[in-house]
């Protein structure tokens, strides 16, 4: 039996006593969808994702798990379905490799009344999630343009890499876009890089190439400023302009507690957040506790002053 039910709130305060443990006879399985580790955030992010299985599946002997990771957007569709047909999955953790592609398979599992937790890239549709998990992602765009706007002047230039075309990528940018309005600041250039280092490396070689102006570059993802420094520093034009990543990786987190003025600030966003998914769908599943709705870990910035509260050199990413 499929527990959606039990996750929107069914089970009332009266039962609670016997709901539990009638609940905890029953063997569960949730599926978790998530993209390979093809960079550093992703790298961190299956990397939480496998730590909060082992810890659950040692709290919740009745839970058991499935967890999949695609390198595009048709693997994982197999993948969920794949899940479904020969696992019965009785909830579905997916953080979707692309937000078009995947809205269809998805709604598909939530027709059939599966509990559905999205996680950081919606779908393309509202609504049909249970659960949504991620960080801020307007959040990180505007503390990113907020720095921007009070760090150049009026006339100066800068070039912006974006993700993967998803959802979070584009709230992202308009709230960057709003933080900077006003400012004066001249957008010269905006291009996907996918949140790929190689693929970032390529864009700015040819921003580096066109524009003989730069003043600074949002790169808004860590893995992509690797690769902007690289095409920076071949090019020799370390002393134009300073680069602003995200998502706290922890190379870069120690460039700006060394004071680099190249990474002169960072905008968290925590690969971690797949454990939050993990763990409140797997709640919802064992207790009447109501998880359902938006689950949102806000996005902070990283200074000189305040990095070293960020650095976890131990950590995966």
């Amino acid at each position: 039996m499929k527990r959606r039910d039990i996750f929107k709130g069914a089970a009332l305060a009266a039962t609670m006593a016997l709901a539990a443990p009638a609940m905890a006879q029953d063997k569960q399985t949730i599926g978790v969808a998530i993209p390979s580790a093809t960079h550093g955030f992703m790298g961190g992010l299956n990397w939480h994702a496998q730590a909060a299985i082992d810890r659950l599946k040692e709290t919740y002997p009745n839970l058991d798990f499935v967890l999949s990771t695609a390198g595009d957007a048709g693997k994982m569709v197999n993948d969920i379905e794949d899940m479904v047909a020969t696992r019965n999955i009785d909830a579905l953790v997916v953080l979707p490799f692309e937000s078009e592609p995947l809205t269809a398979p998805v709604q598909a599992v939530a027709d059939q009344g599966i509990w559905v937790t999205v996680v950081d890239r919606g779908l393309s549709q509202e609504g049909i999630e249970d659960l949504y998990v991620a960080g801020d992602n307007p959040g990180f765009g505007r503390a990113a343009g907020e720095y921007f706007a009070e760090n150049l002047q009026e006339g100066d230039n800068i070039v912006v890499l974006r993700g993967i075309p998803t959802t979070l990528d584009n709230e992202r940018v308009e709230a960057f876009q709003a933080a900077i309005e006003g400012s004066g600041i001249n957008v010269l250039d905006m291009q996907h890089g996918n949140w790929n280092r190689d693929d970032a490396f390529n864009v700015m070689q040819d921003f580096l190439s066109k524009y003989d102006d730069i003043d600074a570059v949002w790169a808004s993802d860590d893995d992509m400023a690797v690769g902007v420094l690289e095409a920076i520093d071949q090019a020799g034009r370390n002393d134009e302009m300073w680069v602003v990543g995200g998502a706290g990786m922890k190379e870069i987190i120690k460039r700006i507690m060394d004071g680099d003025p190249m990474l002169p600030v960072n905008v968290t966003y925590p690969p971690a957040q797949i454990a939050t998914a993990i763990e409140l769908t797997a709640l919802g599943l064992v207790s009447p506790t109501p998880v359902s709705g938006r689950f949102i870990i806000g996005s902070q910035l990283v200074t000189p002053e305040n990095a070293e509260q960020f650095y976890f050199p131990d950590s995966p990413f």
